[in-house]
């Protein structure tokens, strides 16, 4: 079995490629003053990145943190989401994924959540 690893990290850092491994942009939006050359993304997949109406009702304040995840994870099990998550997963499983982000706190985002589900396969 092939042990693989998902990293979480800003789109705005440099690229790693020691260990970053697949590129994956997981923002709906590309993000501002960064370049497609900078960024070195190899993969944007929307399908996976969290809705519009989600991402707008999360930073408005109206929820919580447990709450979004949940509305995320249910948005992941629509079919389109769905098949794109295996795509990633098979990504995983053939070495190094590095999803990005352009939010201030990775650790604490919707990537992570996704990084989570692609961990635990």
């Amino acid at each position: 079995m092939t042990v693989s690893t998902v990293r979480v990290r800003r789109v705005h850092d440099a690229p790693d490629p020691g260990a970053d491994g697949v590129r994956v942009l997981v923002d709906r939006l590309w993000p501002r003053g960064v370049s497609k050359a900078a960024a070195a993304v190899d993969r944007w997949p929307k399908a996976v990145t969290p809705s519009t109406e989600l991402r707008k009702w999360f930073h408005s304040g109206a929820g919580t943190a447990a709450e979004f995840r949940a509305r995320y994870e249910a948005e992941l099990a629509a079919p389109e989401a769905g098949a794109e998550l295996d795509r990633l997963r098979a990504l995983v499983a053939a070495g190094p994924v590095t999803l990005l982000t352009a939010v201030r706190d990775p650790g604490s985002s919707h990537a992570a959540v996704l990084a989570e589900l692609l961990r635990a396969g």
